[in-house]
């Protein structure tokens, strides 16, 4: 493989498509009024956030998960991450430390120990997620549990950024953010899943109590948006993904499996629904103020 096929392959394992949890988590603790923009901190934490965290994420997701991958038919792109073979993924965790470990240096002397233990404890959540005795990606509903190590990359920019700590009620929100998102890919792989034999939430409960599951989770964020922030603007966002959600289930797809096409769709529309999102908890500062 060239130097230029492996780059691609890399950026394709870090799965592009799905960088807005960790770059929409990393944004919460900042406000326009900040000019955030200017630092160059910023712009370094905001870089380690999009490729080298995520190839960590996926990097080590990918190395445990070859099977369910290969049989999986919206892999082997950038907006769901690379379908590679055992033999490309060999050398993937000894890439990971060698791109990791400048920034957790780097890191380390702009924030202090306390960054430090944090970082260690995020890599730790990911081995934890990954690899035995704990894999808690095929320990339901453990695996969904777990996605809350996303809340951390809100801890990390404060940090780094030396911001105002995220209210309780914020870090509340935010998990319940990333359950949400983490059970929208395990609805795409239902069908994957079970033929590797992988056992999730979804695959357990099948494909319509999975996404009864995640309208429980959007009505919950729905509601906190709503009395702890009154953020009438992020909170109708979400009501109309949850509208559509009861429309899917009750009349179009129902129990059907979605076809390539259709999760492209839905993955283009899932980060068009970031940016525009992103851009408004950075207008508003909402998600910092919470008013009970």
């Amino acid at each position: 493989m060239t130097d230029i096929n492996r780059i691609l392959q890399d950026l394709k394992i870090s799965r592009p498509g799905l960088w807005f949890p960790t770059i929409w988590i990393y944004l919460v603790p900042f406000n326009f009024d900040d000019s955030f923009w200017t630092h160059t901190n910023f712009w370094i934490g905001f870089f380690f956030v999009t490729f080298p965290l995520n190839y960590l994420v996926y990097g080590l997701n990918d190395y445990n998960d070859i099977e369910a991958d290969s049989v999986n038919e919206r892999k082997g792109n950038f907006l769901f991450g690379a379908k590679a073979s055992k033999v490309q993924l060999a050398s993937v965790p000894l890439r990971i430390a060698v791109l990791i470990l400048p920034f957790i240096v780097y890191f380390t002397i702009v924030g202090g120990w306390e960054m430090l233990l944090l970082l260690l404890f995020m890599i730790a959540i990911n081995i934890a997620y990954n690899f035995e005795p704990f894999r808690f990606k095929e320990k339901p509903p453990f695996e969904i549990c777990i996605q809350i190590g996303y809340v951390f990359t809100a801890f990390f920019s404060v940090l780094l950024n030396d911001l105002s700590m995220i209210p309780w009620q914020t870090i509340v929100y935010l998990s319940f953010f990333a359950f949400q998102a983490h059970i929208a890919g395990e609805i795409m792989d239902i069908e994957p899943d079970r033929l590797a034999g992988k056992r999730t939430t979804a695959t357990l409960i099948g494909r319509k109590r999975t996404k009864f599951l995640m309208l429980f989770l959007l009505f919950i964020e729905v509601i906190i948006l709503i009395v702890w922030f009154e953020d009438y603007v992020l909170s109708g966002f979400l009501a109309v993904f949850a509208l559509w959600l009861l429309i899917d289930v009750f009349f179009i797809f129902k129990d059907a499996p979605y076809n390539l096409n259709q999760m492209k769709l839905f993955g283009i529309a899932m980060n068009v629904s970031a940016i525009l999102s992103m851009i408004w908890i950075l207008y508003s500062g909402k998600l910092m103020h919470p008013v009970y």
